[in-house]
């Protein structure tokens, strides 16, 4: 369609929007509305063109637009307009996150009001707290199955608790991020329940079928997310007497977006809580948006249209609301989530760096970085405006998602290697101190996923059960050497509330008849905040971690060159125990950062004339940036203790 023809089509659509809308102060929106919408047309077009109601729906589109714009706040609208001059700002280096779950963190979100200090003694600016949307009692996925889209789940307070605690986190320059649950609704959902009800028109929210023949046409090529606790990706509903598509459990009906009142329904959601205060919407699950016979329903081309059209409308009401992509796939395809313009995100500003994550976990099992050197080559170079969320832990499983290529390049069979990994992980070596727990563990193929916190995982809680000195000294090193890494590679550091202090594996969900049966709530903590407040005891863990990563938080956000802007240069330095890569600065070379990993519990060597002019640096000496000490030299070779890092600079 020519652009002519597009605004042609958007003056007849805005002549037909009811008088109240247009009795509004509108100059941005029109503005904005008109610069995107050749694009956002033609998207919807790809998408429903071929529908008698298509025009209908286009008007829908822009309504709903026009309706959420007229209800945004005045702050946040004046919010957009600093972020648009400032396009890049999401990709300083000054940007430290944290997840946490509101319960677990400070009981609900008033607590989490009385607690924002924590995050500024930290250096924690920019908090995602999972899901807190009404959702069902008893199994709900962690939050993941909403059963209302607009209703806080009394659990965690009110829609006026989150608005205070969204205006006091922005006093304090701390970013609120929140989930928008876009792939499936939970089946108490008021959209289901008129479903079952027999309304065709919400039966049309998803995909629900009379008998198993198109069921069965999927089943032949979708595999199965949760193949042990959920198999299959159908459900028969007694109510309905229709088969429903349920990818991750039977209690959450995946949304059919090939509908247009779907996307228009979501499309408000997303806008009506940037409207609260959201400054970050992390959009769940977006590599399943799409279902396809004959195809895997993941990754689909339309998936990343819908999510193309869902920023674009988003640009016009609220562009200075970021999204992040919830897609854990292959690393082939996540770049694919920030979208295909050369530099410019089209789709996500952020998506997780899920390789990354797992990478560093092979490195902590093999005392060696084999894997992560070669897995980090194999990772695709993302695009200048958007940026990665770097994380050692999250609410969800580690899940082994390694390229079996790069596995089989640096001599390992990948079968065994993840099967060893799995092992180590669970603690079934005499040499392994980690206390993980299985999650989706298939009995058939030794196949599993894993759960546990990170100081469970590393042997803190092992070491501090034994009164072991120098296991306690080496988790915590393994701690913050991991920290080190998600601070310094480019991109979003993203804690993992507990992690801070130490947290051990919390099996109190045991006790739960609708958790127990899932292993991810074990590091899904209620943080014992007596115990937090060792962290201001010098001689307990809690101190050592949390002195020193407010440290780190501290000392990066002075290093100009840990902004992301495609600026890091891995570095080969044949000592498979290391992990290096150089961080500079691309309009001045001179200002640059060089990070040197030890995943080894010995001591190992670095020859510094090997690594061309930082062998002699211009001012004779280096400098460890977080410790503000020389490091250990001798004859030119870098001393990196066990389980250590450097940060260094020429000084």
């Amino acid at each position: 369609m020519y652009e002519q023809q597009a605004h042609t089509l958007l003056n007849d659509i805005l002549n037909e929007i009811e008088a109240g809308i247009s009795k509004q102060d509108l100059r941005y929106f029109y503005t904005r509305l008109g610069a995107n919408f050749y694009a956002i047309h033609s998207l919807f077009e790809r998408l429903y063109g071929h529908r008698d109601d298509f025009k209908a729906q286009s008007q829908k589109l822009v309504e709903a637009m026009a309706w959420q714009y007229i209800r945004r706040p005045e702050d946040l609208r004046q919010k957009d307009i600093e972020r648009e001059a400032d396009h890049n700002w999401f990709l300083s280096q000054k940007w430290v996150g944290m997840a946490l779950y509101s319960h677990g963190f400070a009981g609900n979100l008033q607590g989490m009001k009385t607690h924002l200090n924590y995050f500024q003694e930290l250096g924690v600016n920019l908090v995602h707290i999972m899901p807190i949307m009404q959702c069902p009692k008893g199994s709900s996925d962690g939050g993941y199955a909403v059963s209302d889209f607009r209703k806080i789940d009394e659990r965690a307070g009110s829609l006026k608790d989150l608005n205070e605690l969204a205006r006091s986190m922005h006093e304090r320059d701390i970013l609120l991020t929140m989930d928008v649950v876009l792939n499936h609704t939970s089946d108490e959902h008021e959209w289901a329940q008129k479903a079952r009800q027999g309304e065709t028109k919400y039966q049309d929210y998803y995909y629900t079928f009379e008998n198993r023949n198109v069921p069965d046409m999927f089943e032949q090529s979708m595999p199965e997310v949760f193949p042990e606790t959920s198999p299959g990706n159908f459900t028969w509903d007694e109510e309905m007497q229709r088969w429903v598509m349920t990818v991750f459990n039977s209690y959450q009906w995946d949304l059919n977006y090939s509908n247009p009142s779907v996307f228009i329904e979501m499309l408000d959601v997303i806008l009506f809580w940037a409207n609260q205060g959201a400054d970050i919407l992390r959009l769940d699950a977006v590599a399943f948006l799409w279902k396809k016979i004959g195809s895997t329903c993941q990754n689909e081309r339309e998936a990343h249209l819908i999510l193309q059209l869902l920023k674009d409308c988003c640009q016009v009401v609220a562009p200075g609301v970021l999204y992040i992509a919830e897609a854990i796939v292959a690393p082939v395809e996540v770049t694919k989530y920030f979208g295909e313009d050369a530099v410019i995100a089209k789709e996500c500003e952020i998506a997780y760096n899920a390789t990354y994550m797992a990478l560093m976990w092979d490195a902590v099992a093999t005392k060696n970085t084999k894997l992560l050197n070669q897995g980090i080559k194999s990772l695709p170079v993302k695009l200048e405006r958007a940026t990665w969320l770097n994380y050692i832990r999250c609410h969800d499983d580690i899940g082994l998602g390694f390229d079996d290529r790069d596995i089989e390049l640096v001599g390992y069979q990948p079968a065994q290697h993840r099967k060893f990994l799995i092992d180590y992980y669970m603690g079934r070596f005499d040499h392994s101190h980690a206390r993980g727990l299985p999650f989706g563990e298939n009995e058939k193929t030794g196949d599993a996923r894993i759960s546990g916190s990170l100081a469970s995982l590393v042997g803190l809680e092992y070491a501090l059960e034994q009164g072991d000195p120098q296991a306690i000294e080496d988790s915590i090193n393994i701690i913050l050497l991991l920290h080190s890494l998600i601070m310094s590679f480019g991109g979003i550091p993203l804690l993992y509330y507990g992690d801070e202090v130490g947290t051990t594996n919390d099996i109190s969900y045991l006790d739960d008849p609708y958790k127990k049966g899932d292993s991810r709530w074990v590091h899904r903590p209620v943080i014992n905040w007596d115990k937090a407040d060792l962290r201001n005891q010098p001689g307990h863990p809690q101190y050592e971690i949390f002195t020193a990563l407010k440290r780190m938080i501290a000392v990066r956000k002075e290093i100009d060159v840990f902004a992301d802007f495609n600026n890091r240069e891995l570095i080969d330095v044949g000592n498979e125990h290391l992990f290096v890569f150089e961080r500079y600065c691309i309009q001045q070379q001179h200002q640059r950062v060089l990070v040197v990993a030890n995943f080894n519990g010995k001591p190992q060597h670095l020859n510094l004339d090997e690594l061309g002019s930082w062998g002699n640096p211009q001012n004779g000496q280096l400098y460890d940036l977080f410790s503000g000490q020389r490091p250990d030299l001798f004859k030119n070779a870098l001393v990196i203790p066990a389980f250590s890092f450097y940060w260094l600079q020429e000084s």
